[in-house]
């Protein structure tokens, strides 16, 4: 083989990796919210993903007949709004379903309400899928653009007959999930709201008695963990087709996010899932399609192996 065809599908594959792992990195955050504030194991994660990827899609519908935004632009202002909504659903859920079996509630029960929480997410996501499936049927979506089959062809190296080709849609997908995960960092680094969540995390009772409320503060957490992850999703619409389903698929890459980067760590899962994304497209190069999972798995054994924390996760011992 040519050395710039090698060349071309090095470059190609960790271009592709890069930009699929921030997508993964940002719903990996909200996942990562969600257990470093609450500790709870969210099997609906996956389908909030999905629900914000058909509201993006039909927030893009509402949207575009007012004439007041392109096409483009519509799609991508369509994916913000579905944040909010997503928020207020996770608020609700855990209001009406979470809220008995996590927090001060749950503690001193078996299990502090693990068992529990495992159930109860697992049967919502059966819910949100079943549901999906009879309103939205079975035939595969996309929040289409005229930038969504568009590509940019750079040549890196002058006077080498290797070019790169750059999703349009994917690459601004990118662009606007780098400046959310900024945004997030910011507000649980440098906000009052994120120093409550992280003292809730770190000791509820003692959380308490500096009157933080820590039930509000969970559902806070899940809500805008969820809402991170549906963004996420929407955002992963524009070029990618979607069905009820697929919220399966990306389930577990984010909870490998969340386990390479560290749990508890929200910066950990946004790395994680760079991590992961990386792995997967560069393993493409010399291995099936149907290994391209094992990979992953590989590389986030060999990490635990050697770090059992994650890359970004600490030993504490939660009193």
């Amino acid at each position: 083989m040519a050395p710039n065809i090698v060349l071309e599908a090095v470059m190609q594959t960790a271009v592709a990796g890069l930009m699929a792992g921030i997508l993964y990195g940002l719903m990996a955050s909200g996942v990562g919210l969600i257990f470093g504030v609450m500790r709870v194991v969210n099997f609906a994660q996956g389908e909030f993903l999905m629900l914000g990827m058909y509201g993006a899609v039909f927030a893009a519908a509402l949207i575009a007949p007012l004439g007041l935004f392109g096409v483009t632009l519509g799609a991508y202002l369509g994916v913000l709004l579905t944040g909010p909504v997503i928020f207020i659903l996770g608020a609700i859920i855990h209001r009406v379903v979470l809220s008995r079996s996590t927090g001060l509630r749950a503690a001193g029960t078996e299990s502090e309400g693990h068992y529990t929480q495992m159930i109860l997410t697992l049967g919502l996501s059966l819910i949100f899928q079943s549901v999906a499936l009879a309103w939205f049927g079975a035939v595969p979506r996309q929040n289409r653009t005229p930038i969504s089959d568009q590509a940019w062809t750079f040549q890196p190296f002058p006077g080498v007959d290797a070019e790169v080709f750059v999703n349009q849609g994917q690459a601004l997908s990118c662009l606007v999930a780098l400046v959310l995960v900024g945004v997030i960092y910011q507000v649980f680094s440098r906000t009052s709201i994120g120093k409550s969540l992280r003292a809730a995390a770190d000791n509820p009772v003692a959380a308490t008695y500096v009157g933080i409320r820590v039930d509000r503060a969970h559902r806070f957490a899940f809500a805008f963990g969820v809402a991170i992850t549906a963004v996420a999703g929407g955002l992963v619409s524009i070029y990618y087709p979607f069905q009820p389903y697929v919220g399966v698929q990306f389930l577990i890459i984010m909870y490998a996010a969340v386990v390479l980067g560290g749990l508890g760590s929200v910066l950990g899962a946004f790395w994680g899932g760079v991590i992961i994304g990386f792995v997967q497209q560069v393993s493409a190069l010399f291995l099936p399609l149907e290994l391209q999972s094992a990979a992953i798995f590989v590389v986030l054994v060999a990490t635990l192996f050697f770090k059992p924390d994650g890359i970004f996760g600490k030993n504490v011992e939660r009193v």
